[in-house]
This record gives structure tokens, C-alpha cells and sequence, in this order.
């Protein structure tokens, strides 16, 4: 080689390290394309994505390729390294080619291009796969032989590497994803998402209307007591009992109570003949479970109950669709579930809110595992029922009593304490 030009020499050398980052880049690239993104062009019949797609499909054979051709120009490049030093500096020069050497592959040939392949991987990636492909073709003998030596050693150590794991991704990290979309979701369609992500954590429990709030026909009461309360009411749909919710006997709709009101003489009978069949829903139910269920059975209210049978709470079809697109009813006013904000930075908060309405709109992480509204929460701290406003705290919330009415707590005062 000592009559090979010197700029010839040179000139491969520089090639050889384009080719060297090529594969280092490609190498990068490949492993960091976004597996779901890449089916996704897939589907859009995107050229690059598909041949990508085809060499991840064998992950053995693309490394198997990459590396022979990645360790073929680094040696090769290492050889005319060593003949140019040596006609430079003699033999002195064999040290100084590696150090040399090893400073710019280091630079040029890995750190660089694998740093720019991991940053934008699609435009590495898809490049190469235009050269990788027909050269896996052309190598396919050597990366065949390669692989069946490598595969055989990792077979003795009990791998199998025909077990391709899918990819798939939990909830947890779906929920992930959506938050880390910021910026490219819209929030209001962020937050829907993660509502139906919520789904399967949150249970009928968590959103019934509590027993002691339904609002239902007692067929026990003076007919024109009933009929006033049908002419006034402003829920579409009520239970219909005798004496007590637990014996409940149909649920009214208002639009067959109209025809039960446009009798020349109105009865309880009448009543229970437009009355439809009660919808009962297991407590603890997921919500993603009783809507399934809803769906399935055609209805849009049930009647919660626990393992007696006996009446919990009442859940709608509207308050499962609430968890996921946030509220769309203005409701009826009632201030036992109002969150009144003070000048002082406490809020005045009805005792039959939810634990998780004041965590929702808050943004607070009071306990909710346990009981499901504040007044649950405080009665079960206390183990008592109060008989006077007592202040108490719980984690770093203070909270302070202002209204006892039925054994229930009406009203309190929260403020959030700072955390150690």
C-alpha cells in the first residue's frame, strides 16, 4: 500500500466514517420509531413506514445487518487509518492512528448521528430503510449464519427469540400518553379521555344521588299531594314507593305521568299501571360496567343496592356521561352540594358533597377510598356523631364544622394546610 496516493487513502477513510455514522444513525433510528405511530402510517400506506415496518417485523436480522456492515467500515477504516500513519510518522504512528481514530468515530460515527437518529428517528430512519433492505438481501447468507450462532447461544441461556412481545399498552400508560399530549389535544377533549380512562376506577358509589336526596312519588301520601308534586316536578324520571324507598314498586316517567294528570279522575292505580320496571344496580359497580349495562338493558336509571337489597342511592345514564364530558346540566340548586370559595382562601362546602366533586374541582387529593361525601369523611374521623362544631384535620385539610341538622353535618368550613 505504500504507493496508494496519500489524498486516495484519505478520501476512503473519510468515506468509510460517512458509512460508519450511516449505520450508527440507521441503527438509533430503527429502534426509536414510535411503534404505534409507525402502524398508523402504515395504515396510510406510507411507503417508508411499510418497508420500516417489514425489517422491525425480524429485529435479529436488521441488528444482524446493521453490525456487519457498522463493524466491517470501522475495521476497514481502522486498516488505512494505521498505512497513513505509518507513512506519516512511521511506526510511532500505529498508536497514533488509534487515538486518533477513536476520537473521531467516537464523534462523528456514534455520538453525533446516534444523537440526531434519537431526537428525529423517522428522519433516519426512513431514509435507510431504502438501503438496509436491499442490502439485508444482499447479506442475507452472512446475517443468516450470524444470527443462527447468536440465537443458539441465547437459546442456552433460555431465551427464545421467536417470542416477539406485542406491544401493549395498560391504562395507566394510555393515561400517560394523554397528559403528555399538552399542546397537541385540546383540553376539553383531554379531559373526555381521561374520563373514560377514569371509568373503570370509579364506581355507581362515587356518583348516586345518596338515599336520603331521592326525590320519588310515596304512593302513602294524600292523592292530591302526589298529583301536586307530578305538576311541580322537575326530574324527568321518579321511583315510585309505599312508605319507604326500600319498597319500591315501578319508576315514573313524567311523560306517562302526563296521562295519569289528564284523567277526568286520577288515582294511585293509575299511577302504577304508567309505572315501568326498576332498574337495580349492584353497589360498587364500575361505572364503565353499569354503562355497558345501561346500554345493554336500554335503560338510563337504576336504583343502587347493597348485598340485603337495600336502596343506596339512585344513578343516571346523564351522571356516567358527567364523569367523562364534565358537566352539561346546570342541575337543581341545592346548597348542601354547593363549593362557596372565602376571602381568606377556605371554601364553605355542603356536607353531602362528594369527596371526589371537592377533589375534581379543587384540585385536592382528600381521601376517597373510604366514605364517599364529607360528611361521611368527618363522622368516620370522629367515629361520632358531633354535638356541637368541633374543628378537626385530616392529612393537611382543616376542617371546621358550622351546621349539624339530622345527624348530618350540613355545612363546613375547608382549608388546605401546607404539606411537610
Amino acid at each position: 500500500m505504500d504507493d496508494v496516493p496519500l489524498s486516495f487513502l484519505l478520501g476512503c477513510l473519510v468515506i468509510l466514517i460517512l458509512l460508519s455514522a450511516f449505520f450508527s444513525s440507521s441503527e438509533t433510528g430503527m429502534m426509536a420509531l414510535n411503534r404505534y405511530r409507525l402502524r398508523h402510517l402504515v395504515k396510510q400506506k406510507n411507503r417508508s413506514a411499510m418497508r420500516a415496518q417489514a425489517l422491525l417485523e425480524r429485529p435479529d436480522r436488521l441488528i444482524g445487518v446493521i453490525l456487519i456492515g457498522n463493524n466491517f467500515v470501522n475495521i476497514l477504516a481502522s486498516a488505512i487509518a494505521t498505512v497513513i500513519a505509518i507513512q506519516l510518522w512511521g511506526e510511532a504512528g500505529i498508536a497514533i492512528a488509534t487515538a486518533i481514530l477513536t476520537l473521531v468515530i467516537l464523534i462523528f460515527a456514534e455520538v453525533t448521528p446516534k444523537t440526531l437518529a434519537a431526537l428525529s428517528p423517522e428522519r433516519i430512519a426512513f431514509p435507510a430503510s431504502w438501503i438496509l433492505k436491499p442490502l439485508l438481501w444482499l447479506l442475507y447468507p452472512a446475517v443468516w449464519l450470524i444470527n443462527g450462532i447468536s440465537n443458539g447461544l441465547l437459546r442456552l441461556f433460555g431465551v427464545d427469540t421467536s417470542d416477539i412481545p406485542e406491544d401493549h399498552l395498560t391504562t395507566e400508560e394510555l393515561r400517560t400518553i394523554v397528559h403528555e399530549s399538552a399542546g397537541r389535544l385540546p383540553r376539553r377533549r383531554k379531559g373526555m379521555l381521561l374520563g373514560i380512562l377514569d371509568l373503570e376506577k370509579v364506581t355507581v358509589n362515587d356518583i348516586m344521588i345518596p338515599r336520603q336526596d331521592i326525590i320519588g312519588i310515596d304512593l302513602s301520601d294524600d292523592l292530591a299531594a302526589i298529583l301536586q308534586q307530578l305538576r311541580s316536578s322537575q326530574h324527568t324520571r321518579m321511583p315510585v314507593y309505599k312508605g319507604d324507598i326500600n319498597n319500591v314498586v315501578g319508576m315514573l316517567h313524567m311523560r306517562d305521568a302526563l296521562r295519569v294528570l289528564s284523567l277526568a279522575e286520577p288515582s294511585k292505580d293509575a299511577l302504577l299501571q304508567e309505572s315501568t320496571e326498576v332498574l337495580f344496580i349492584p353497589e360498587n359497580t364500575p361505572l364503565h360496567t353499569q354503562l355497558f349495562n345501561f346500554q345493554q338493558d336500554k335503560e338510563r336509571i337504576g336504583l343502587v343496592v347493597d348485598e340485603y337489597g337495600d336502596v343506596q342511592g339512585l344513578a343516571t345514564l346523564e351522571d356516567i356521561l358527567e364523569e367523562i364530558v364534565g358537566e352539561f346540566t346546570t342541575g337543581l340548586p341545592d346548597s348542601d352540594l354547593d363549593i362557596n370559595p372565602q376571602g381568606d382562601g377556605s371554601y364553605i362546602v355542603g356536607g353531602l358533597t362528594s369527596i371526589r366533586d371537592i377533589n375534581r374541582t379543587l384540585g385536592w387529593k382528600m381521601p376517597s377510598e373510604g366514605p364517599k361525601t364529607l360528611n361521611g369523611l368527618i363522622l368516620e374521623f370522629l367515629e361520632a356523631i358531633p354535638e356541637a362544631n368541633v374543628c378537626l384535620k385530616i392529612d393537611t385539610y382543616k376542617i371546621e364544622i358550622l351546621q349539624i341538622k339530622d345527624n348530618i353535618i350540613k355545612r363546613a368550613r375547608l382549608i388546605k394546610g401546607k404539606s411537610h
